[in-house]
């Protein structure tokens, strides 16, 4: 009976069902003469692309329309639906259109179309619509009143064009504020306006949302609104989703959106947020989505992470945040996308991370994680890896730590400091295309075998330490496009037909190893290599140019430097079709083969320098960009009209090499360049006044070391972005000009060695940008320091005035504000960085600047300026007075050198302080005093030089002062100690001798001797009277003689003073 009971109740159940769907199918096959007339109708005012259409081209009177695509009917053969997404309908849709008498519509999608009109006015006729979504339908001006009418409205969206397109062609809110607009909605559930511009204010707009208290998805990314936000959003206590990316708030996001209890999803990337982030938002138990990417003022860190936590995004890329990864991200299992590029994240990873099986990208590139790589064998979906630009250390065990992963697509470990070998497991990934592993210290391969099913296209392990022979395992990988082995320690021979078996590769770079690479292949036909378009053979013993090269038309960037080619430049190299970047410098090249006229070379990109090539300078390529013709033998004048082949120049380089004649003034015709160098020749005349125009453009002018007269010209424009300017050792006389002070830009000014005069140049004291400022030998005078200033060269790290007419005393205020000297916080910079420019459009290549700098008595040329290093210069004027105290304050200086003024006073004890201290000159002054104690803390002094003074007392013994020559401490006839071997009375031991002389021999002679060696006398044998008075007679002459200068010269490892004639 209980059988017999179930299984009529199934009967009737299955016989309800089928009724019920025959009633329905019946109901839907009703549809309404008027309405469908209407769509018809509405159909033929429509413009559309038949082509891509899915719905209305199908639309026809043979079929009911209810059955028509994108169209839904009730059960009395109403239209209540309408879905023309992505219809490509581009016209025909105004307050005139049928679509509004459709008075039963309920859900109207015109999506994804191309309108490029108003919206219509009529929506207001469908009172029934609950749903209306005219998103990224190119609806653009006003949006309409009418649409406020739409009080069943549950969902509305009204998303226009984005960030991406210029939001003036967009929708926008402007006779229509946002609170009248919403006031009646309140009905209103999802609510999506991005890329609508609004233009309000943090509190008007989160106020106009009040009304909608049931509202759960708002998104309004991309409005024009500013800040701050507020905290009366979360008033709106139903929210779950918040997206407003791209608005530029300025603010602090308010501690009480913790409150948001539902909250699934919540984006404010890219919204200019400050301050730290409420840890609490995170600990929101719904939260499944956060992303707060590109608010770079944004600080914070993360919370300890709740357990069975709903995090699957967690994004925070672009941020300030910072601290150690807590171990309980491991709680986050249905964490699938990690992104924590750069931030300032440190600390080790923790091997929580390997709990994260539901991982599919994590990226936490460019911060500052140290320790071991985890392991994330557990993370069976992982498809992007990305730990490049951290400190991470140590080995990667062989197994475990990829094993599994046969998802993964791409590894990045770049930047960091791995050691040991890499692992085999890694290229036997089944999935795997991208391997980069540069920048490491890798030592050498697991053995591999068997990798011909591999698909990997991309390997990169540059800048590492392998070392052996060249891995002919390599070879396996026959779907490789770029192979990267740059920079290691590989050598033996490696033959050229066995990389001609890698035929898909478009890049190979295997410069800078040990290795020697047989480029003559008799076998190589014209598809050896066909798609390569990168090729990097630098230091790799060529002798000859790769013949087989001749035909790859697909070649773009060609490196043959620092080879042993020696002989011409064959023609064919310019002839191939699509080259656009050509390196041959280092090279032993001596001529161009020509002709090298009417070429169909596309060279952007030349560098011939360091050869041997000879004659006038070559013509240019019609598009070069970056042209270096630096250290070579050229000896032509510099063609009058070279400017006329210019026009897309930003790098041009003559430096170091036998130019003569003046500079032309169509070099002005080239208003792209950015870089000009034609040091170290010997081009004369004026400098053009065009030149200094230039430099609205012109960041790098070097003309040091040529023949060059006149003034520099006082014509640089109001928004001059120079930041270099090298003019030293030339005939330069006048004065500083002062339009310079226009160039806000300024890091580097270098007139050492002309005839240059005025006082020192506070006309730039406001230029915060100066890193060098060399005056050395020229005719400065008066005092230096600039009065009623604060916050002067706040990066100034070498200051060189020796050899002028400097007076005064030093301004020990005026130093304070050389911030970059006095703090030691860059030495612990790892990274450490030069002084240098880098060319637009060309990664990797820069303009370094250099400085000639005076060092433990020698001149030293800095090819290559370290930001970390400092050094002061004002030897040889006329400064007087104490040693300021506040000089102590420089813990970052390496150099110090104020020898040959007039200083007195003792020694200060703070330069104790100066604990980066290399070299120390303060001879040929007037100091008093002991030395200081302090002066033995300072460790890595190597050069001291305290003689001619009137010191006093024991040289501190027990310190490594001992270890310096006698002749440092000489000519103070106080000292005592060793290293110098006086008694405390000064007298030699040699000296204590005694002896007596009969005066009775007197003469008018003896008299005369003894008259005249008074004068003589101290010259020959009194050295510090000896140097003082030559001094004297050599500033006479300098003054006597205007072309007359001084100069230090080296000569057998002793360091002397010399006049110069310009």
């Amino acid at each position: 009976m209980r059988i017999t009971l179930v299984s009529l109740f199934s009967f009737l159940l299955c016989y309800y069902c089928i009724y019920l769907t025959f009633q329905i199918t019946v109901a839907s096959a009703k549809c309404l003469e008027d309405q469908q007339s209407l769509l018809l109708q509405l159909k033929n005012n429509l413009t559309y692309n038949p082509e891509t259409s899915t719905k209305l081209k199908l639309w026809n009177k043979s079929t009911a329309c209810c059955y028509w695509n994108g169209v839904s009917c009730d059960s009395k053969g109403h239209v209540i639906g309408l879905d023309f997404i992505a219809e490509d309908i581009s016209d025909g849709f105004d307050n005139s259109s049928s679509l509004f008498s459709l008075h039963h519509l309920q859900k109207l999608n015109l999506a994804d179309n191309n309108f490029n009109s108003v919206i219509p006015s009529g929506f207001n006729k469908l009172v029934m619509l609950n749903y209306l979504n005219l998103s990224y339908a190119n609806f653009v001006g006003h949006i309409s009143i009418e649409i406020s009418q739409l009080t069943r409205l549950v969902t509305l969206d009204l998303s226009s064009q984005s960030n991406y397109v210029c939001i003036k062609k967009g929708l926008k809110f402007e006779n229509t504020n946002l609170q009248k607009f919403v006031q009646n909605l309140t009905s209103l559930r999802k609510l999506y306006l991005d890329g609508v511009s609004l233009k309000a204010q943090g509190q008007e707009w989160s106020d106009a949302l009040f009304p909608l208290r049931n509202l759960q998805v708002l998104s309004m990314s991309y409005c024009d609104l500013s800040g701050p936000l507020s905290s009366s959003l979360t008033r709106l206590k139903n929210l779950s989703v918040i997206i407003l990316d791209g608005n530029y708030f300025s603010s602090l996001v308010p501690e009480t959106f913790s409150n948001f209890k539902k909250l699934t999803t919540l984006s404010l990337s890219s919204c200019g947020l400050t301050g730290t982030f409420p840890q609490n938002i995170f600990q929101i138990g719904t939260l499944s989505f956060i992303d707060l990417s590109f608010n770079y003022n944004l600080h914070g860190s993360f919370p300890e992470f709740p357990l069975s936590g709903s995090l699957h995004t967690l994004r925070v890329s672009n941020t300030s945040f910072s601290g150690a990864f807590p171990y309980s991200i491991g709680n986050m299992r249905h964490l699938s996308e990690l992104d924590l590029l750069n931030c300032k994240f440190n600390g080790t990873l923790p091997n929580s991370l390997s709990n994260l099986t539901e991982l599919r990208c994590i990226d936490l590139s460019s911060n500052n994680f140290a320790g071991p790589m985890p392991s994330f064998g557990m993370s069976k979906y992982l498809i992007h890896l990305d730990l490049s630009h951290n400190r991470l250390s140590g080995e990667i065990p062989k197994s475990s730590h990829f094993e599994g992963l046969h998802s993964l697509v791409s590894i990045d470990l770049r930047d960091n400091s791995i050691n040991g070998s890499i692992p085999s497991s890694l290229f036997a990934l089944p999935s795997l295309l991208e391997i980069q592993l540069s920048s490491n210290r890798f030592s050498k391969f697991d053995e591999f075998k068997n990798m011909s099913s591999s698909v990997i296209n991309t390997l990169d392990l540059s800048s590492n330490n392998l070392s052996g022979p060249f891995p002919t395992s390599i070879f396996q990988f026959r779907s490789l496009y770029v192979l990267d082995l740059s920079i290691n320690r590989l050598n033996g021979w490696v033959q050229l037909d066995e990389l001609l078996e890698l035929s898909s590769l478009t890049a190979l770079d295997l410069s800078y190893n040990n290795i020697s690479i047989n480029v003559n292949v008799e076998n190589a036909d014209h598809t050896s290599f066909s798609n390569i378009s990168t090729l990097k053979l630098a230091s790799c013993n060529l002798k000859t140019f790769p013949s087989f090269l001749r035909n790859k038309s697909r070649l773009s960037i060609l490196d043959l430097s620092h080879n042993q080619i020696q002989g011409i430049v064959p023609n064919w190299i310019w002839r191939i079709q699509n080259l656009q970047s050509l390196n041959v410098s280092h090279n032993m090249l001596t001529d161009l083969e020509g002709p090298l006229q009417n070429l169909t070379s596309n060279l952007i990109a030349l560098d011939i320098h360091n050869n041997q090539l000879e004659g006038p300078i070559p013509v240019f390529p019609e598009f070069a960009s970056y042209l270096d013709y630096s250290m070579n033998k050229f000896d032509s004048v510099i063609p009058q009209d070279i400017g006329n082949y210019l026009s897309f120049t930003t790098f041009l380089s003559f430096s170091n090499n036998t130019l003569h004649g003046t500079i032309p003034q169509s070099l002005c015709n080239a208003s792209n360049l950015q870089v000009l160098d034609i040091s170290i020749n010997s081009i004369s005349g004026t400098i053009p006044s065009c030149l200094m125009l230039m430099t609205q453009t012109l960041v790098v002018l070097n003309l040091k070391m040529n023949n060059l007269i006149g003034t520099i010209p006082d014509v640089f424009p109001p928004y001059c972005v120079l930041r270099t300017l090298d003019l030293q050792k030339n005939n330069l006389d006048g004065q500083i000009p002062k339009s310079l002070v226009k160039c806000s830009a300024l890091e580097v000014l270098n007139l050492a060695n002309n005839i240059i005069i005025g006082t020192f140049p506070c006309l730039l004291k406001n230029i915060s940008t100066i890193r060098v400022i060399v005056l050395r030998s020229n005719k400065f005078n008066g005092h230096i320091g600039c009065p009623n200033t604060s916050g002067t060269w706040q990066m100034l790290q070498i200051v060189d005035l020796a050899f002028n007419n400097f007076s005064g005393k030093l301004p020990g205020k005026f130093f304070t504000t050389w911030e970059a000297m006095r703090s030691d916080e860059n030495q612990a910079d790892l990274k450490v960085k030069r002084v240098q420019f880098e060319v637009l459009q060309f990664g990797q290549i820069y303009y370094h600047d250099s400085v000639t700098v005076t060092s433990k008595g020698q001149q030293m040329d800095l090819v290559k300026i370290l930001t970390v290093f400092t050094s002061i210069d004002f030897s040889s004027n006329h400064f007087e007075g104490p040693i300021p105290y506040s000089i102590g304050n420089f813990k970052a200086l390496y150099i110090l050198n104020i020898s040959n003024n007039r200083l007195s006073g003792k020694i200060p004890s703070s330069i104790g302080n100066l604990k980066q201290l290399e070299s120390l000159d303060l001879s040929n002054n007037t100091l008093t005093g002991e030395i200081p104690v302090q002066l033995e803390s300072l460790s890595f002094l190597s050069y001291l030089n305290l003689s001619f003074n009137h010191l006093v007392g024991k040289i501190p013994t027990g310190t490594q002062l001992q270890s310096f020559q006698s002749s440092s401490f000489e000519g103070n006839d106080g000292l005592y100690g060793p290293p110098l071997t006086e008694k405390p009375d000064g007298k030699r031991n040699d000296e204590l001798l005694s002896c007596s002389t009969d005066w009775k021999f007197l003469s008018v002679e003896l008299g005369f001797v003894f008259g005249l060696g008074i004068v003589i006398g101290p010259l020959m044998f009194w050295k510090q009277w000896r140097i003082r008075y030559w001094k004297l007679v050599d500033k006479i002459l300098c003054w006597i003689f205007s072309r007359i200068h001084l100069e230090y010269v080296t000569h057998r490892g002793q360091t002397y003073i010399v006049l110069r004639w310009h």
